[in-house]
C-alpha cells in the first residue's frame, strides 16, 4: 500500500493505446488518481473535471493519469465521448490496484465484493508520494489536489 513519505510502488501500467509506462519514467510529479468505471456518474464527473483543470496542472509541471479496470477500447470510447484530455491506464491484471491499496472489499445493499476504491495519489518527481486522498468524493476534490500540487515541482 503507498503511503504519504514514501517511495511509490513503480507499476507497469497499460495505456490505452497499448503501450506500456512505469511510473519511474517519469521525472515529473504525478496526479495519479484510481476510479471504479468508465462512463459512469461520479467517474465520468471526476474525469471531466481532470481534463478541464488539465492546462492548470500542466502549468503547476505535474502530469495527470487515471486508472480503471476498463480495457484499452472502454477507455478509447469513454475519451472520445466526453472529450477527455487526461491520459487512462488500464489495470486488467489488477497489480497496480493491489500495489497502491485501492482493490478493496465493499459493500452495497448487504452484499459483499471486491471493488476499486476511489482514491487519488500526488506523486512527486522523487517518485514519493507527497499526499494521499482515500475514499474520494468528487465535488471539489480536483481543484483540492490542484492546490496541492502547487510547489510539487519545486
Amino acid at each position: 500500500m503507498a503511503k504519504e513519505g514514501e517511495a511509490a510502488p513503480d507499476v507497469t501500467l497499460q495505456m490505452a493505446d497499448g503501450s506500456m509506462m512505469t511510473l519511474a519514467q517519469l521525472k515529473r510529479p504525478l496526479v495519479l488518481y484510481f476510479y471504479p468505471k468508465d462512463d459512469t456518474s461520479g467517474c465520468t464527473v471526476e474525469a471531466k473535471d481532470f481534463s478541464g483543470l488539465s492546462a492548470a496542472f500542466e502549468l503547476e509541471g505535474t502530469s495527470l493519469l487515471g486508472v480503471s479496470k476498463n480495457s484499452p477500447k472502454d477507455h478509447a470510447k469513454f475519451t472520445a465521448k466526453y472529450d477527455l484530455t487526461v491520459p487512462l491506464a488500464t489495470d486488467a491484471d489488477g497489480n497496480v490496484t493491489e500495489a497502491f491499496g485501492v482493490w478493496i472489499e465493499k459493500s452495497m445493499y448487504g452484499r459483499k465484493y471486491m471493488g476499486m476504491e476511489r482514491a487519488t495519489y500526488l506523486i512527486g518527481a522523487d517518485g514519493k508520494v507527497l499526499r494521499a486522498w482515500r475514499k474520494v468524493k468528487v465535488p471539489g476534490h480536483v481543484q483540492e489536489v490542484l492546490k496541492a500540487a502547487a510547489g510539487a515541482s519545486d
